[in-house]
């Protein structure tokens, strides 16, 4: 019997330890800075430059932006109608979203000359790609895939965790064979499985920002950006005035 027992609590630890999601923390390895009325939705690190694009109406663009300085190289104002939202850079080419228009852009890398529109259902939050499909995220628990070239949805998946569906999914950035998405109005990031929606793990960014830099217009943390090269991790917010390079590491638990 006392075997029995035994076994049994070894087999709940084991259960217990599987039903945990994997959450970890982070270290600064970096500031740069950020251009403080940048309404951050968009951001992606190519070939040594930041893309970047901007919210509000009124307000809202597509950049070019050197890391180590902030300062913008290239700029495209969006029309004032149109709420800008998140970007990918593939095959030379720059994909923007828009809100709640139902509408997209796609320009030409090099020169940021506008090449197209295109349309899709629902509202449009983030954008990014793994060389072969786009991720597309919508501010609900789903992801959808687009081809490249089309820009047409093939498939859809539901970031789940632990059967739970995981909502606000907001600005997406492929990292490492992973989907890693903002969680809108948290300081939480997602990593995701592109196969199947499974959570892989948690990134909790609280404090990143200090108090001194929170000034009364800093929103919300938004904005992931991979230096597949350089292997380097960025993070920012809608109206930060810093850009960090984070290494992420496990969270250390408190001992009871």
């Amino acid at each position: 019997m006392i075997e029995f027992r035994i076994a049994c609590g070894l087999a709940a630890a084991v259960l217990t330890a599987v039903a945990q999601t994997p959450e970890y923390g982070y270290q600064v390895i970096h500031a740069y800075p950020h251009d403080p009325n940048a309404f951050t939705q968009g951001l992606e690190f190519r070939a040594g430059f930041l893309y970047e694009s901007t919210g509000l109406k009124g307000r809202s663009s597509v950049r070019k932006v050197k890391l180590e300085t902030g300062q913008v190289l290239q700029q495209i104002d969006i029309d004032p109608q149109y709420f800008g939202e998140g970007i990918t850079v593939l095959n030379q080419q720059i994909i923007e979203l828009t809100w709640q228009s139902e509408t997209g852009f796609v320009y030409e890398q090099p020169s940021f000359r506008r090449l197209r529109t295109f349309n899709y259902p629902g509202e449009g939050w983030g954008l990014a790609n793994d060389g072969q499909n786009i991720y597309m995220s919508d501010g609900s628990a789903q992801i959808r895939i687009w081809d490249p070239v089309t820009l047409q949805e093939k498939r859809r998946i539901t970031v789940r965790d632990r059967g739970q569906p995981v909502l606000n999914l907001n600005e997406l950035e492929w990292v490492r064979d992973e989907i890693y998405a903002n969680i809108w109005q948290t300081d939480r990031i997602v990593r995701i499985s592109p196969a199947d929606g499974r959570v892989l793990g948690w990134i909790d960014l609280k404090g990143i920002l200090i108090a001194a830099d929170r000034t009364e217009q800093v929103d919300v943390l938004n904005g992931i950006a991979y230096d597949v090269l350089g292997n380097r991790l960025f993070v920012t917010g809608k109206l930060w005035p810093k850009l960090f390079e984070i290494k992420v590491v496990p969270l250390q638990r408190k001992s009871r």
